[in-house]
């Protein structure tokens, strides 16, 4: 009877056998890394949306209060409260 030759892997098969347990055990960690990695970006992502609408509240109340203090009533009352009047004969069109 013949002894069969038993072939031992080759360097290269083995170091393929490794990566790919490598790659098995190390695929759930990525995974798993990434998507909390993406958690944490929506979570800063939510409280800068948070963060713009409060600032747009605040820039429109300031704008009203702009409109307020630029009204025509609010100017004439500053104006009498500084010893000015309205005089429609200074009044001067200058036209382009």
């Amino acid at each position: 009877m013949r002894k069969k030759k038993v072939r031992k892997p080759s360097k290269f098969s083995k170091l393929i056998n490794v990566l790919a347990i490598i790659m098995l055990v190390m695929t759930p960690f990525v995974i798993v890394g990434t998507k909390a990695f993406v958690s944490n970006i929506n979570f800063d992502v939510e409280k800068l949306k948070s963060k713009i609408s409060k600032q747009e509240k605040t820039n429109e109340s300031l704008n009203m209060k702009i409109n307020e203090l630029a009204s025509l009533e609010n100017i004439q009352e500053v104006a009498k409260e500084y010893g000015l009047e309205y005089n429609n004969d200074n009044i001067k069109i200058v036209m382009k």
